[in-house]
């Protein structure tokens, strides 16, 4: 049995930081394993202008252990106000990677995301002529639609439409959790990708509800029933290029998830590499880690794969900390509810 892998340093396609106190005290958690992610944007205020871009970056760098060499790849904010010339000379320069779309109200910090995907139009008409990814948070929020039905509703009615209206724009689909999901990714050519994280791969809607509600697996797009769990875990150890790691990492302090109305958000950056090294050994399939982690996201963002590289080994189970302590206040890190038997050593 293999007890040592080695594989190219991963990259995180979906990562939350939040800024100030959060963000000093969990960016050194994704610094530790990971060499880049893509930062989500949807912080208060949202980071709309290349200029809101290079400063979060600059709080980012910061905030990094000393002799760090993570890297922020950083997201702009679709609203119905983006001025399309500033986004394209963001990205032209470097500055940006992509545009995260959050349907308004869908989740955390979303409230200045779309409403009218008309007004949005000429800006994805202009990313396709440049070639930036457009990241979509695949929700709707109709009242008359069941949160379990979300996001195949949003495939039908939103995301379809916009991509046959938008030819050669790229779309990335975030945290899946629907076979739904997982069938339309897989099926949409070279222009559009899904990613899949952690906790989805490890939880289903019965870890939320079951025997008493569990704030800390309470997440958006909440996880589903658990046949779309297992077409989730065949994807993610497919090889297929189409799925690669997003975790949704997401931190909320102990007291704000307690809430009677609590924060939705899994926090898994302290402990994901160890996750997905027993899921992918679950499924019989540890040699595909890598594509996984590793090689499907940069190839899709046309960036080249890391050439350094970490090693996971096997043995005793590995424990990691209950929470992480911030200024302001605990957040607790995501419970995979299973032994860790793999540790990431070098």
């Amino acid at each position: 049995m293999t007890d040592t892998l080695t594989i190219r340093t991963p990259d995180d396609w979906h990562l939350h930081l939040r800024d100030g106190a959060m963000l000093r005290a969990v960016a050194p958690e994704t610094a530790r394993h990971f060499a880049r992610a893509i930062i989500m944007p949807n912080l208060v205020p949202p980071v709309v202008t290349g200029a809101d871009a290079a400063a979060y970056r600059d709080r980012i760098l910061a905030a990094l252990p000393e002799g760090s060499n993570f890297e922020p790849l950083m997201t702009l904010y679709l609203t119905e106000d983006t001025d399309p010339g500033d986004l394209a000379r963001a990205h032209q320069s470097g500055l940006i990677t992509s545009v995260k779309l959050y349907p308004a109200g869908a989740t955390t910090n979303s409230a200045s995301g779309v409403s009218n995907f008309d007004k949005v139009r000429p800006v994805l008409e202009r990313m396709a002529e440049i070639g930036c990814p457009l990241c979509v948070h695949g929700e709707v929020v109709d009242g008359d639609v069941d949160i379990f039905d979300r996001e195949a509703v949003f495939i039908e009615r939103v995301l379809d439409p916009i991509r046959r209206a938008t030819p050669g724009l790229r779309v990335v689909m975030e945290h899946i959790t629907t076979m739904q999901g997982v069938e339309y990714a897989s099926e949409g050519g070279p222009e559009l990708a899904a990613t899949i994280t952690t906790h989805h791969l490890v939880i289903n809607r019965n870890h939320i509800l079951a025997g008493g509600i569990k704030p800390h697996y309470y997440c958006l797009p909440v996880a589903k029933r658990e046949e779309h769990r297992l077409a989730l875990r065949r994807a993610a150890t497919s090889s297929d290029p189409t799925f690669f790691l997003g975790t949704d990492s997401a931190p909320h302090t102990d007291a704000n998830k307690l809430l009677p109305c609590g924060c939705a958000g899994c926090f898994t950056a302290t402990n994901t590499l160890s996750i997905l090294a027993e899921v992918f050994e679950q499924e019989g399939a540890l040699e595909r880690l890598e594509s996984f982690t590793s090689l499907n996201g940069p190839k899709f963002y046309k960036l080249a794969p890391n050439e350094t590289q970490i090693t996971l080994t096997k043995g005793d189970p590995v424990t990691y900390p209950d929470r992480i302590e911030t200024d302001d206040g605990p957040v607790t890190v995501f419970d995979p509810m299973m032994p860790l038997h793999w540790r990431v050593a070098s």
